[in-house]
């Protein structure tokens, strides 16, 4: 059985980012990434904005897993600054890391010229049958990442619930 290509299962956006969480900005990454992953094929159950905190990454990221999402993306917060912590929050949440897909995300994003991407410490694995993704939190990182995801995902989604035809 294939999985249609307009629904390839269900998505959690996690914004890091203090000022967005302070409401002091406005949160245009996280409708930037709900709406590439809805162009995906993705349904996005929703977007939420969390300070560069561990404990509170973590616990968006553990409640993303037990709602069942097939897909939980992070962005922001995975830099070399003090306050840049995903990373640090996301290992605590994952079973098994999927080194591949980051060194991709690294790779791709700093030949597209989002050099936060390039230095990023993000993180990809599975936390039960959940794909949890950090992605650099520029907008070029975030179009680049997505890119690089789009041809990723369908396959690593596809293992992940048995329908991959194997």
């Amino acid at each position: 059985m294939e999985r249609s290509a307009q629904r390839l299962g269900r998505a959690l956006v996690v914004v890091v980012d203090d000022r967005t969480a302070q409401r002091e900005t406005d949160d245009s990454t996280g409708r930037l990434v709900t709406e590439l992953l809805e162009e995906a094929g993705f349904i996005v159950d929703g977007s939420v904005v969390v300070r560069a905190d561990i404990v509170e990454i973590r616990n968006a990221l553990n409640t993303a897993v037990i709602g069942g999402v097939d897909l939980v993306l992070t962005v922001g917060g995975t830099g070399v600054s003090p306050r840049d912590v995903t990373p640090d929050a996301t290992s605590g949440v994952l079973d098994r890391p999927v080194p591949g897909i980051a060194e991709a995300l690294r790779s791709s994003g700093l030949a597209a010229g989002a050099v936060d991407a390039g230095v990023s410490r993000g993180l990809v694995g599975l936390s039960g049958s959940t794909l949890v993704v950090n992605l650099a939190g520029s907008r070029p990182a975030v179009r680049d990442g997505m890119a690089t995801l789009s041809t990723l995902l369908p396959y690593v989604i596809g293992e992940l619930s048995g329908l991959d035809g194997d």
